[in-house]
């Protein structure tokens, strides 16, 4: 294996590249906190995880160097609007909202949010279910905007900056709920904090969440070539490889073309 892939997504804003070419290597931005099984980083600093996988194997197909940069969760749009960084990776979901600012590649998986809370919790998403109730989520999420809009004017939103803090409050009580990713949330759900919580309802109105790649307005050129990328991936059977250690079941979650 060339050096430069046990090398890729180092931490600590450095730059490491992760394929050989001779282009500019791309900036992916992706936030600088762990979101299993996604992505999380190790004690070395070396990130691990799907997305990291798959980034690997899209840079791959394009035949770029690609480095991280770690940048808050709610600074990643801004970062690329402004370019900082060439594309957003990191679970961000395609939205009619943000299309307005940036553009996105075909997904590349699909989720289904859901809350969690103590175990043996009744929950009906009503605003007469959710009346009083306190709902913690990430800022600047669709699930933030979601629950906004759906029960912001009968329960209490407390947004956090990152999802581990918003996990941390239900853990010590101080929220009723969690809204979040199905698949990041039953990761949490598997630890030791967890042990008093339990998966509750999913969100399903609207279907599942769409995941894409974020690039900017002004670079087609970029956009075209990931969705080849990522087709070509799904074809060859080096999505579903990368897949295998993390998932047991069909995280495209879609109809393969």
């Amino acid at each position: 294996m060339n050096r430069l892939l046990t090398l890729a997504f180092s931490a600590c804003m450095s730059l490491a590249a992760f394929t050989v070419a001779n282009a500019e290597p791309l900036k992916i931005g992706l936030a600088p906190e762990p979101y299993p099984p996604f992505e999380w980083k190790e004690a070395d600093g070396t990130w691990k995880g799907f997305e990291i996988d798959l980034g690997k194997a899209i840079c791959a197909e394009l035949k770029r160097d690609c480095v991280l940069v770690e940048i808050a969760w709610d600074g990643l749009i801004p970062a690329l609007q402004t370019k900082k960084i060439d594309m957003i990776f990191d679970s961000m979901t395609i939205t009619d909202e943000r299309k307005k600012t940036i553009n996105f590649s075909d997904p590349y998986y699909s989720t289904v949010p859901a809350f969690i809370g103590a175990k043996g919790t009744k929950v009906e998403l009503t605003k007469e279910g959710m009346n009083g109730k306190s709902i913690g989520v990430q800022v600047a999420t669709t699930h933030a905007a979601y629950v906004d809009k759906a029960f912001g004017d009968v329960a209490e939103v407390r947004t956090y900056t990152t999802q581990d803090e918003a996990n941390a409050d239900l853990v010590a009580g101080r929220v009723d709920l969690v809204v979040a990713d199905k698949v990041a949330l039953n990761e949490f759900l598997k630890s030791d904090a967890a042990k008093d919580l339990g998966m509750l309802a999913d969100v399903t109105d609207g279907g599942p969440a769409l995941v894409g790649a974020g690039v900017n307005k002004d670079n087609e050129e970029l956009l075209a070539q990931l969705n080849t990328a990522i087709a070509t991936v799904l074809k060859n059977g080096e999505y579903d490889k990368v897949a295998k250690p993390y998932f047991a079941f069909d995280i495209y979650g879609l109809p393969r073309k």
